[in-house]
């Protein structure tokens, strides 16, 4: 327990409310869990209730021990009874104007050694205390959905939050268990801006038709092991959360093309097709719903008389040298796998087909994994100039090494290459603005969306030049802002 803090009071008695009032009493702290309807905070505790009781009965939880902790929530609909709080978290609706009239109020009744937070997800810390006249007192504590199973919580800082207030948040937040990350108030704080490309190269890759929804999922969880496709997440976050999320960002920073929202997005949420809790998504929820198979190439043989070699610098990817088995013919040019003189190279944002002309022959790109030993699937895209021939032998040679074969429009930087690189662009751009350390970046992805690495351990990984390389022939091949590299990448581009 955070010595300074022994009683927590929660104002919201919604689905993050009752989380965090949970959180705070099952790590030992006194709660009064606040809603103006009275019934409402009730039900949150009945809730509450009935969770541990499963637990009791799958034997992880004492019956004794859920008792203690539901014994520490009170209840309660009078303002009045926050009084006696060393911490304050506000879980109320995302506004503005509703969150500085309460922390008016609040302030006016809270001792003054009181910490006030707020569980925001999408306002300015910044802006929610500038109703305060000890702003300085004021915090972000963002928990993640749903709050006492989920690792993560980001403890943000407005432009007057002071240092005692923040290292007593963040020793707070870790006394629960959690992985505490500071950040600035900046929009998005840490992981709804640095995932942002997670979800928007997925829908880009939709809208040009490279692959299908189904297809796309499949390859981000085998071959990028990520714990879930971006689609299959896009429809449990909810699309109208999503595409929410993603218009304010693109908004608070001035309509930054990096941001910009999908028409995709935005015509599911107009239909009314919001993902899980509508029954329709990408996917279908009700009970005819059936999974469309992914479409993967059908099966081929390799000539007899089929003759293979490896050449290049593969320290990027050692997983694919173990997968083919082959020795090295030479390791100082660009990586290849020749096959019959079609050259088979790992993407780096220029498309086959412009590789299949500058080098003179017929050339396949193929995707990132995580671990190409281990992964069921490759992904790869032909140069528009292949015979159906030429293709059917890059097929067929993958297929022997155990791989189902997705074969996907020729696409720069194809499918999960693409959104890492864009991913460790974003956490770069964040940490060059000061908005966190990258450390807590890492941090903040691997506990608040699950992934495999954070992406300046991928991008350290992967190399920062291979990095700066692929964003500038993304950039070069779309003329957009949504490609330009961050400051910091190319910075350490030159010294790697």
């Amino acid at each position: 327990m955070s010595k300074s803090i022994q009683t927590v009071a929660v104002i919201g008695a919604g689905t993050m409310g009752a989380g965090i009032a949970q959180v705070a009493a099952q790590s030992g702290y006194q709660v009064v869990l606040f809603d103006l309807q009275p019934a409402k905070a009730q039900q949150a505790k009945a809730d509450i209730s009935a969770q541990l009781a499963k637990r009791v009965a799958r034997g992880k939880m004492e019956e004794a021990k859920r008792e203690t902790l539901l014994n520490a929530i009170e209840c309660s609909a009078i303002l009045q009874d926050v009084a006696k709080a060393d911490l304050v978290i506000e879980a109320i609706v995302e506004d503005l104007a509703a969150k500085q009239s309460l922390f008016r109020d609040l302030e006016a009744i809270c001792k003054e050694h009181c910490l006030l937070a707020s569980n925001t997800s999408s306002i300015s810390i910044t802006s929610i205390a500038s109703a305060l006249t000890q702003p300085e007192r004021f915090v972000g504590l963002h928990f993640f959905n749903p709050a006492p199973l989920m690792k993560l919580v980001e403890v943000v800082r407005g432009i007057a939050t002071n240092d005692e207030t923040c290292n007593t948040a963040k020793v707070w937040a870790e006394s629960c268990g959690k992985h505490a990350v500071v950040t600035r108030s900046l929009p998005g704080f840490i992981v709804n801006r640095v995932a942002r490309p997670f979800y928007a190269e997925a829908l880009r890759a939709l809208e040009m038709e490279v692959a299908q929804v189904q297809d796309i999922d499949y390859c981000f969880k085998q071959a990028g092991q990520f714990n879930m496709g971006p689609f299959e997440l896009m429809d449990l976050i909810g699309h109208d959360v999503n595409y929410a999320v993603t218009k304010s960002v693109y908004d608070a920073y001035y309509q930054d093309k990096r941001f910009l929202p999908s028409l995709t997005q935005k015509e599911l949420v107009d239909a009314g097709f919001l993902g899980r809790k509508s029954r329709r998504g990408f996917y279908r929820y009700d009970d005819s719903a059936s999974l469309s198979e992914v479409n993967f190439a059908s099966l081929h043989t390799l000539p007899d008389n089929a003759t293979c070699s490896l050449h290049g610098d593969w320290a990027f990817a050692p997983s694919f040298v173990e997968m083919t088995e082959l020795p090295l013919a030479d390791s100082t040019s660009s990586p290849y796998l020749n096959i019959n003189g079609i050259h088979v190279v790992p993407t780096q944002g220029i498309t086959a087909t412009q590789l299949s002309v500058s080098l003179a022959c017929p050339v396949v790109v193929f995707d990132y994994c995580q671990n190409y030993l281990n992964s069921p699937v490759m992904v790869i895209a032909p140069a528009m100039q292949n015979t159906e021939q030429q293709n059917q032998q890059v097929v067929a040679y993958f297929q022997s090494k155990g791989k189902q074969v997705l074969m996907v429009k020729d696409y720069p930087g194809l499918l999960i290459w693409r959104t890492w690189m864009m991913l460790i662009n974003e956490a770069l751009d964040l940490a060059n603005l000061g908005g966190a350390s990258m450390s807590d970046i890492d941090v903040a992805m691997k506990s608040g969306v699950n992934y495999p690495l954070g992406p300046i351990e991928q991008g350290e990984q992967l190399g920062w030049s291979s990095v700066l390389q692929t964003i500038t022939h993304l950039q070069h091949f779309y003329g957009e802002e949504r490609y330009r590299p961050s400051p910091l990448l190319r910075q350490l581009a030159l010294v790697s």
